[in-house]
C-alpha cells in the first residue's frame, strides 16, 4: 500500500509525502518549512528515508537544513535527491545523490524516472512513479497552469509539457502550489466554452470555499481543461483568433496574456 499526503506549508505551497507501508520508506517532494513536515511525519509515525528535490527556487528547499537536523535527532538519514544541472544554485553539500533527464532510481520497489523539464527554470526537474501512476512537477505543470518562465522560453516550456501530457492519462499530478482558482479564472477567458472547465472551475471553488486543497489533480483532468497543455486544440486556437498558428505561437500568447492576468 502507497500512501500520498498533500501538506500545505507557507502560505500556498505544498509538499508531499509519499509512503510505502511494506517498506516502511517515506519520501519527501520540496522542503519550502520543515515544521509542518516534521510535525505531520511524528503524527503518522514514519521516519523520513528519502527528500526528492525539484528545483531550487527558496520556497521550495528552504528547509532543508533544519529538516536535516530534525531528521539527524530523530537518526533518521534521508537519501536527499536533486538535480545535477542544480547543483550550483542548491546547497551542494547537503545533496546525497544527484541524478539527470533519463536517470532511475528505486523507492521501496518502485522506479522514480527523472524528467528534465526546463521553462519555469532550466534545472527543474519532474519525478514519475509509473508503477504508483504518480508524477510530481512542482513549478512546470501546475493544476491549470504552468510555471512562469523566469529562465527558461516558452519554447522548452512547451517542449517539457509535451513530455509530460504523453504519460499515462490516469497519472496523479502533485503540483507545488494552490494556484488553481485563479488559475481557472485566467483559463476561462482563453478557453471559455470548454464544458470541462466550466465545471471544474465550479468544483475549485466549492473546494476553496472549505479550504480543501485542489491538488493533486489527474492527467486526464489537465488535459481537458489545462489551457497550457491546450495550444494545439483547434478550438481554442479558434477561440484566441489564431486558428492558422503553429502551436507554440498559441502556447506563448497564453503564457504572455497569463503573465498579464
Amino acid at each position: 500500500m502507497t500512501e500520498l499526503v498533500t501538506l500545505p506549508v507557507l502560505k500556498d505551497n505544498y509538499a508531499f509525502l509519499l509512503h510505502d507501508e511494506a517498506s516502511s520508506s517515506t519520501a519527501l517532494v520540496d522542503i519550502p518549512e520543515h515544521g509542518p513536515i516534521v510535525a505531520e511525519l511524528d503524527k503518522r509515525g514514519w521516519a523520513l528515508t528519502d527528500i526528492w528535490i525539484t528545483h531550487h527556487h527558496w520556497d521550495h528547499i528552504d528547509g532543508l537544513a533544519s529538516l536535516l537536523d530534525a531528521c539527524a535527532e530523530r537518526g533518521w538519514t534521508p537519501r536527499v535527491v536533486a538535480a545535477t544541472a542544480d547543483m550550483h544554485r542548491l546547497p551542494a553539500d547537503l545533496i546525497t545523490h544527484q541524478v539527470a533527464d533519463g536517470d532511475s532510481f528505486a523507492f521501496a520497489d518502485m522506479p522514480v524516472q527523472i524528467i528534465d523539464v526546463p521553462g519555469h527554470t532550466v534545472g527543474h526537474i519532474a519525478l514519475y512513479l509509473p508503477t504508483a501512476d504518480i508524477l510530481f512537477t512542482a513549478d512546470s505543470l501546475m493544476a491549470l497552469g504552468c510555471g512562469r518562465l523566469f529562465e527558461g522560453t516558452p519554447a522548452q516550456m512547451w517542449d517539457s509539457l509535451q513530455k509530460l501530457r504523453a504519460l499515462p492519462k490516469q497519472t496523479i499530478v502533485c503540483s507545488g502550489h494552490e494556484y488553481t482558482q485563479s488559475n481557472a479564472k485566467f483559463a476561462l477567458t482563453v478557453d471559455p466554452d470548454n464544458a470541462a472547465l466550466q465545471q471544474r472551475a465550479t468544483d475549485i471553488t466549492l473546494a476553496r470555499a472549505k479550504d480543501l486543497p485542489t491538488v493533486p489533480s489527474t492527467l486526464q483532468l489537465e488535459c481537458d481543461t489545462n489551457p497550457f497543455l491546450r495550444a494545439d486544440n483547434a478550438a481554442l486556437k479558434a477561440g484566441l483568433n489564431m486558428a492558422t498558428a503553429s502551436d507554440l505561437e498559441v502556447f506563448t500568447e497564453i503564457r504572455a496574456r497569463k503573465d498579464r492576468f
